[in-house]
């Protein structure tokens, strides 16, 4: 914190009649950093808690689905440093390379330029250009969220340090031969010009074709089929099951290939389905993985057949020509010859996109750089398995075990310029010699560093140590490794949180990067939709912002934060967070308003009122549950929580049931207006992770103090009185009947009504008042004649509806509900009555039917009192 940190702002004697969001949260963020209260000490003797934050791309903007997390992670961050942990939530950017080296080169584009245009060298420097100048704005969004990261640790995955990181364990993973570098089929964006992961191929139905060739001639005929018609120019083998006697008598013969001049044997292998199809498979080893894998244990030749583009470059009739173009080309030239013995168009298959420029990727032979992943794998697994690392929800496990129990060796290396270039250097005589960031690069003439860059995700699989200074054994890297819990959607298990585990427990000896990994759901729109630009439901969060206010946007998410869940928001459910908002403002206001306050010890038990210590009680309830719910991330469940204690508890039982109390004045006046703020005081302390702007406008005028960001965590005294809840649950019933018969009457909230409150003999006779001022009803004076009588709770409240009531109406209405409270007693009679149901249904079942019982047998009572009540006709 800053030197001035500590020093208590005058307390703000008056609140505003409305909360206007915009006038404050920025005003408050600004003030938060300029103190330092996000700030972490490496030296600090408290216990540390940490996250590191799934690095935004440095071309993207704040979406829903960033603001949903970095609303728990802010959430979680904000109640560890208020409970006394050094808290460090570390901020920081992805140089997302095909993304960003896109962006610039589109921008070349509209100069007339490409990069080859400009080389290496400059383009780099044009690709830093643009992150200075445009990259980088999802960072002020994250202020106007209210992110409580620690801004001055805040990183980026090609800065000085993480790049000799990445460096450093490149040179580890090499020299233990984990890197190696081999001819494999890869997945090949002829749009991006790179491979690409398998993990960065989006599948998706798409229509194409599946046409029946021959191969062959007279008795030495095969029948194929395929969807990618122009692969058979690379067909160099023909594959059927060895045990298929349809074809025993071609295995070991060459067949011609047509089109061409050259013949391809027939070989028998185990991986064809003689089921399937035709029982044949054409073998294409450079453009397909598996037939890659049949040619490599056939001795197969491998003829790649396209250029990086997709353009045939076959000699001959179809060269030149895009792949898409010579599939129809070379059916018309099938068709001709009579080798298109079926057609099957529109044919619904399987394809694979790039996920970044959706253009339909090619399998590929080339020469990459590779990850040998068996044994890293089996520790990211086992980790889980033997409890050093929680994935919750438990259910989740299973995905996070079929991936890394599954996990093919990482194609790492990128065709790009743009990224963390291959630390490799070849010599003229064929050396190969792999530089540390220690080592000295080989110099003379011939040697050349190799042209690829490594994939983005390589550099983020670091980032839970290389933002805190490893290779080096830094202070930060000593207090806050490993970190404390990893926040991240379901979908990229595959792309980031694997790769963490992998490269954690790898340079760190066997300590995983984290303690538990939280994953959400993902974002969708009101319907549960996802949301997508070509479905027209995109929302800008910052649009609500603007409209709502941040806290407004942070309660929504997290109130429909389950667990692995799905999130559905709406602008409704966003307008209802923005009320609420409202009402903690208007009735704090109202509590100030009438001497609330936290000054002085709290009065004892002795001294307080029944409604006093019954909102105490249920105030210690709610900070116990509030504790468990964050430690076991059921947001969603915190959320509802506070809000219906807050809204339902305080607002409207509290505060409405004390203002006969305020309004009389006295001791009693003063020890509520103590209670009152005392509840309040903690309230406002369980909302503030969650709605960080508004509690601290509040909160900071309730108390006078510096923040409520800097302020302990409320912890459970243990105080129950389960005495007075139930009193108070019998007042509430008693209000809630009435109010229940007015609504029925058509009755205005605010229209009185002369009544006699019969208590006699109950816990009620404190809470006459009370009860009357709630209600609005006023007392029975001359002429009073009871037209309804509602007995409720152990009393008897008779009101005088003359010139109000419909008397034969509420006697139908009453009458139908007397009916189904007798269907209900007779259903559960009869089920209750059955032996054969009883021996047959579970205990949970029984149990319910019997409170079904009870409560139709306590509704037919009630209901019969009241019918007695009403007036003869």
């Amino acid at each position: 914190m800053t030197e001035n940190s500590s020093q208590t702002p005058a307390p703000i004697t008056e609140l505003p009649t409305q909360y206007a969001p915009a006038e404050v949260e920025g005003k408050l963020y600004e003030r938060w950093v300029e103190r330092g209260y996000f700030e972490a000490d490496a030296k600090s003797d408290k216990p540390p808690f940490t996250i590191v934050i799934p690095p935004p791309n440095v071309t993207g903007a704040l979406h829903l689905g960033h603001a949903f997390q970095h609303t728990l992670m802010d959430a979680l961050t904000r109640r560890k440093r208020m409970q006394g942990y050094e808290a460090l939530w570390l901020p920081g950017m992805d140089h997302a390379g095909i993304a960003t080296q896109n962006k610039v080169e589109q921008q070349l584009a509209e100069e007339g330029k490409s990069r080859q245009d400009l080389g290496r060298e400059e383009f780099t420097a044009r690709v830093w250009q643009w992150k200075e100048q445009y990259g980088g704005k999802i960072l002020g969004q994250m202020r106007r969220l209210g992110d409580g990261v620690d801004w001055s640790r805040e990183r980026f995955t090609m800065d000085e340090g993480l790049s000799q990181a990445v460096q450093t364990i490149f040179k580890k993973l090499y020299d233990d031969e984990l890197i190696y570098r081999a001819e494999r089929i890869i997945n090949w964006c002829p749009r991006c010009l790179t491979a690409i992961s398998d993990i960065e191929v989006d599948y998706q139905d798409d229509d194409g074709e599946l046409v029946s060739l021959k191969y062959g001639e007279g008795d030495e005929t095969l029948v194929v089929a395929t969807t990618r018609v122009e692969t058979m120019l690379g067909d160099t083998g023909i594959a059927v099951h060895p045990d298929d006697a349809r074809y025993a008598h071609l295995i070991g013969k060459r067949i011609k290939l047509p089109l061409t001049d050259r013949t391809i044997p027939v070989v028998a292998d185990t991986h064809v389905d003689p089921e399937f199809g035709t029982g044949a498979v054409k073998v294409t080893p450079a453009h397909d993985p598996n037939d890659f894998a049949i040619g490599q244990r056939h001795g197969l030749e491998s003829m790649t057949i396209m250029d990086e583009r997709g353009v045939i470059t076959v000699p001959g009739p179809f060269h030149g020509l895009d792949r898409f173009e010579a599939r129809s080309t070379i059916v018309e030239a099938m068709r001709e010859q009579g080798r298109v013995v079926a057609e099957k168009r529109p044919y619904t298959h399987s394809v694979g996109h790039c996920s970044r420029c959706k253009t339909t990727v090619e399998p590929r032979l080339s020469l990459q750089w590779w990850v040998k992943v068996e044994t890293l794998a089996k520790d990211a697994g086992d980790a889980v398995r033997d409890g050093r690392v929680t994935i919750h929800p438990k259910e989740m496990e299973k995905r996070y075990f079929d991936w890394v129990d599954n996990l093919n060796d990482w194609c790492i290396s990128r065709q790009l310029w743009w990224g963390h270039r291959i630390p490799v250097w070849y010599g003229p005589e064929g050396e190969v010699v792999c530089v540390g960031p220690d080592d000295e690069v080989p110099t003379g003439e011939g040697w050349r560093q190799d042209e690829d860059v490594l994939d983005t995700w390589f550099s983020s699989g670091l980032w839970p140590f290389s933002t805190l200074g490893w290779p080096e054994r830094t202070p930060d890297l000593e207090k806050f490794y490993p970190t404390d819990v990893l926040v991240t959607g379901h979908d990229i298990i595959f792309f980031w949180v694997a790769r963490m585990m992998m490269f954690g427990l790898y340079a760190m000896d066997g300590v995983a990067p984290f303690h538990t990994i939280a994953l959400t759901g993902l974002v969708r729109d009101e319907n549960g939709k996802k949301m997508s630009k070509s479905f027209g439901n995109v929302v800008d969060p910052l649009e609500w912002m603007d409209e709502y206010g941040s806290d407004a946007v942070r309660f929504t998410l997290a109130n429909g934060a389950n667990p692995g869940a799905d999130v559905p928001i709406g602008e409704d459910w966003v307008k209802a967070s923005r009320n609420f908002a409202n009402k903690i403002w208007n009735a704090t206001r109202f509590a100030l308003m009438n001497g609330a306050t936290v000054e002085g010890e709290l009065p004892p038990a002795e001294k307080q009122s029944a409604n006093d210590r019954w909102i105490l009680s249920r105030l210690n309830a709610v900070v116990a549950e509030a504790d468990a719910y964050y430690d076991d991330y059921q947001f969603a469940k915190l959320a509802d929580t506070l809000y219906h204690f807050a809204w339902d508890e305080v607002f409207d039982w509290y505060v409405e049931l004390s203002k006969t109390t305020f309004f009389a004045g006295g001791d009693p006046a003063k020890v509520s207006a103590r209670v009152l703020g005392e509840v309040l005081d903690v309230m406002l302390r369980l909302l503030h992770p969650i709605v960080p702007f508004v509690t601290e406008t509040l909160w900071t005028t309730l108390t006078g103090k510096e923040s409520v960001v800097v302020a302990d965590w409320p912890k459970d005294s243990g105080f129950r009185d389960s005495a007075a809840e139930q009193e108070i649950l019998l007042v509430q019933q008693v209000i809630t009947e009435v109010r229940r018969f007015r609504s029925d009457q058509g009755l205005q909230p605010g229209q009185k009504v002369p009544a006699q409150l019969d208590l006699t003999g109950t816990a009620l006779a404190p809470h006459e008042a009370s009860i009357r001022q709630v209600l609005r009803l006023q007392p029975a004076g001359e002429g009073f004649q009871a037209t309804a009588s509602l007995p409720v709770a152990g009393a008897k409240v008779a009101l005088d509806l003359s010139g109000t009531i419909d008397v034969a109406a509420e006697r139908k209405r009453l009458t139908k509900d007397l009916g189904a409270a007798e269907k209900e007693k007779a259903q559960a009679l009869g089920k209750l009555g059955n032996e054969a149901f009883l021996a047959k249904a579970p205990d949970n079942v029984v149990d319910k039917i019997r409170t079904r019982l009870a409560k139709a047998e306590a509704d037919m009572e009630r209901i019969q009192a009241q019918l007695d009540g009403l007036p003869q006709a």
